[in-house]
């Protein structure tokens, strides 16, 4: 799932990219909506959340536009923007969700799900390069096969997947996997062995290759 942000606060719109990642989706923040338009050309995004008070141009109006032109992607307006009327102007604009500041994070992110769960478009997975590990069949893909996951290897992927740029420490893998860590390096092997994704870093733990 890739989501875009356009949020000209610096400060929160890396907020928004760290929570949202952590939850397992691709991010993509812009300050302003100047590159926004060839970006969702290019990559098609699942969602887009828009703060309504841009420079250039106000959020409801982006969206408008977008919506004349045919672009029918799911958009969140995240706003300081907070009267009846304000509300009723963003989804007339074209907003599938209206969330005011300041908010709760934990509430945009039940409510991004459920953005994307109306609008047919998701899924409980979690992808690593050209890998989608799907949480609820607890299956991995990747491109067009499908390999069936023990409960260990499915566990062991789900935290690597989840932090794909940290080494993590023989300690963690035995916690997550509830073994000792001496039996930590089989574990790693068997699924090595089913598909050759972990490296080890001596001294310190394993990470994705």
């Amino acid at each position: 799932m890739l989501i875009a942000i356009i949020e000209d606060e610096e400060d929160l719109l890396e907020l928004l990219e760290f929570n949202l990642q952590k939850e397992g989706y691709d991010v993509v923040g812009f300050l302003n909506s100047k590159r926004v338009k060839d970006f969702i050309q290019e990559e098609n995004p699942d969602l887009l959340i828009v703060d309504r008070n841009l420079p250039f141009v106000e959020g409801t109006k982006f969206v408008k536009n977008l919506r004349e032109e045919g672009y029918d992607i799911p958009v969140i307006f995240l706003t300081a923007k907070n009267s009846d009327e304000n509300i009723i102007e963003g989804f007339e604009a074209g907003g599938d969700d209206y969330i005011t500041k300041p908010f709760n994070m934990k509430e945009l992110l039940m409510r991004v799900k459920a953005v994307l769960k109306r609008n047919h478009k998701f899924e409980n997975i979690i992808s690593y390069k050209n890998m989608k590990l799907n949480l609820d069949t607890k299956t991995l893909n990747i491109e067009d096969e499908t390999i069936r996951l023990t409960p260990a290897e499915f566990n062991l992927l789900k935290l690597f997947f989840e932090n794909p740029k940290r080494i993590v420490p023989k300690s963690e893998i035995a916690d997550v996997l509830e073994i000792g860590e001496k039996s930590v390096n089989v574990a790693i092997n068997r699924l090595n062995h089913k598909i050759n994704i972990l490296e080890a870093i001596r001294g310190v733990g394993y990470k994705l290759k």
